[in-house]
């Protein structure tokens, strides 16, 4: 990526600006995803709404009941941090998570689709220092103008198998990526070992449900850690896998 062109070809450079980097992102893989799902014997619903889930959705032309969703997920690697990558955002575990007949927000109901796919597009971004977003350049000086980000890695899981047990996003219900690359690519979510079942049940019930306090005389707390779910339910607490965590491996 190089920047925006206009009608007099001119380029305008752009910043990594990662909301920027993912609708591009998207719109060239488009064709891709028409590709194969012509060839697979599937059309593609794209979501009504830009916050709907999830970004498309593979329904079956043969047999509409078999539906695929896939979210489109872009993140970039952290230099500071040799190995990791920004973790990003897996969907919402809010209305339409928990009420898998809702059609709030979503395109089908959650439980309408076979699998709930990723689609994952890692990334280095240039150095800051090599754009100038200031610059407008022709089209005959496009060799001289840096990538914004380079070194692409593809990746696609079932959502469940690269997810954490912590918010993807501050205070709003979205569930949250493992960061370490290489557990990111083998599917070394922090469910690895309980399986799909106990990740719906433990997203469905995060922050709503209320559990016992540490230590205390009858007090209840909303329920924020996958330990304390497994705990509650009677569930063994050792087979909480361990994706790396960050903090480790800092350079």
């Amino acid at each position: 990526m190089k920047g925006f062109i206009d009608i007099e070809k001119q380029i305008y450079t752009i910043s990594s600006d990662t909301k920027i980097i993912s609708k591009i992102l998207e719109i060239q893989l488009f064709p891709k995803f028409k590709e194969f799902a012509i060839e697979n014997g599937y059309r593609i619903v794209l979501a009504e709404k830009q916050n709907w889930y999830p970004d498309l959705s593979f329904v079956k032309i043969d047999n509409e009941n078999i539906k695929f969703a896939v979210d489109i997920k872009t993140t970039y690697r952290l230099q500071e941090y040799e190995g990791f990558c920004n973790s990003f955002t897996l969907g919402s575990h809010g209305e339409y998570f928990r009420n898998r007949t809702s059609s709030k927000n979503i395109q089908f109901p959650y439980a309408d689709y076979t699998a709930h796919i990723t689609l994952g597009i890692l990334y280095t971004r240039a150095k800051s220092d090599d754009i100038d977003e200031t610059e407008i350049l022709k089209i005959s000086e496009l060799d001289t103008i840096k990538s914004v980000i380079s070194d692409l890695v593809f990746f696609v899981e079932e959502k469940w198998k690269i997810s954490s047990d912590r918010s993807g996003s501050g205070n709003t219900a979205n569930i949250g990526s493992i960061n370490y690359i290489e557990d990111l690519l083998n599917g070394n979510g922090v469910f690895k070992n309980l399986g799909e079942k106990v990740f719906d049940e433990y997203w469905i019930n995060q922050g709503v449900l209320k559990v016992p306090k540490p230590n205390s005389n009858g007090e209840y707390k909303k329920l924020t850690k996958l330990t304390e779910f497994l705990e509650f339910t009677g569930k063994d607490v050792s087979l909480i896998n361990q994706p790396k965590s960050r903090k480790k491996i800092k350079k």
